[in-house]
């Protein structure tokens, strides 16, 4: 059994994708991170940088002690490494896999994080910051499309675990100032992993966590979620 500490934040999502497809036993612990739950001792010791999503594998790989981690794409590697699934097992695929893995953790969250951050969540417009966010998400959907154009998936004709990292980013892309219709390779890739029963599976299972999803943010919850410092989570 899989503990999975999640919230359903594109992020928290990537590791509902992997589990539903692979059909591994998994137990959901929300993480409230607008009612500061990420924040606790007892998440601090799997996650210490306080972010979910996190696990904590109780049937690892050899046996012993259960294990812990955070990160979700650590999680997404440790997964496809102890199943054997979503991770091609020659070099080259691999290699490609991996590539595209840490091309999205380094770059496509990132930066369509700050363009949620200052489209949405900023208490104040900043013109230069939006314009430089959204930019940058139009930059990455375009590479995301010319990789698309000769491949099913992004490591090539599997799905695999870059897909299910980049695809929870891309689900927001009208919040984030996007048109699918301008990358046609890239709505088609998103439509494709859009219909997968494991998709419909783990957005159902995230969304009936969080219902008030779609109403604005509160003051309360924004300075939990944006005005921590190293003092302010301190355990």
């Amino acid at each position: 059994m899989i503990d999975l500490y999640f919230w359903p934040t594109p992020n928290g999502h990537k590791v509902t994708l992997f589990l539903e497809e692979a059909g591994l036993p998994y137990a959901l612990k929300p993480v409230n991170i607008a009612a500061g739950e990420q924040f606790k001792p007892d998440f601090l010791r799997i996650a210490p940088n306080n972010r979910m999503p996190a696990i904590v594998d109780h049937a690892p790989e050899g046996g012993g002690e259960p294990v812990p981690l955070f990160e979700s794409g650590a999680i997404l590697l440790y997964l496809a490494e102890k199943t054997g699934r979503f991770l091609a097992p020659d070099l080259r695929g691999r290699a490609e896999t991996l590539q595209w893995l840490f091309w999205q953790m380094g770059g496509l969250g990132p930066m369509l994080g700050q363009n949620h951050h200052f489209t949405q969540y900023a208490p104040e417009k900043v013109p230069y910051a939006i314009a430089r966010y959204v930019n940058e998400t139009n930059r990455l959907y375009g590479v995301l499309d010319r990789r698309l154009a000769d491949r099913a998936f992004v490591a090539g004709a599997d799905y695999s675990i870059a897909d299910m990292a980049a695809y929870p980013w891309i689900v927001p892309h009208r919040k984030q100032g996007q048109r699918l219709d301008d990358f046609p390779n890239l709505k088609r890739w998103f439509e494709a992993i859009a219909a997968r029963p494991a998709t419909v599976a783990a957005y159902e299972k995230g969304n009936a966590l969080n219902p008030d999803r779609d109403k604005p943010m509160t003051d309360e919850a924004r300075k939990i979620i944006f005005g921590q410092t190293a003092a302010s989570t301190k355990v």
